[in-house]
Order: C-alpha cells, then structure tokens, then sequence
C-alpha cells in the first residue's frame, strides 16, 4: 500500500484538479511534502479530506 503519491496520481487518485490541489495546499487543508523537485501528498491526507466533503442530495 502507498503512503504518498505525486501531483498527477493524487489527481487521478481523488478526481480533483491540479488546480484545486494547489487550492488545497494554499488553504493549509492538505500539506505537501517535498522530496527534492518532487511534490508528495501523503494518501492519508487525501482520503481525509475527500471522506470529509459534504454528503452530495
């Protein structure tokens, strides 16, 4: 199992935008990490946001 993934697989991962993951970032609602060049979001924080959002009617 993952512990992190890059910009493009949380993307592919969370159906959200590159944008609103940079959003995301800006608004402290999701850290990145940084390992060197590379943006890492820890899955954890992903899944806890999206199970988070509202309840769609």
């Amino acid at each position: 199992m993952r512990i992190s993934a890059t910009i493009p697989e949380a993307v592919e991962m969370t159906g959200l935008s590159r944008s609103a993951l940079y959003r995301l970032f800006n608004e402290g609602k999701i850290t990145p990490r940084k390992n060197g060049k590379r943006t890492l979001i820890l899955v954890e924080d992903l899944r806890r946001y999206v199970e988070n959002l509202p309840i769609a009617s």
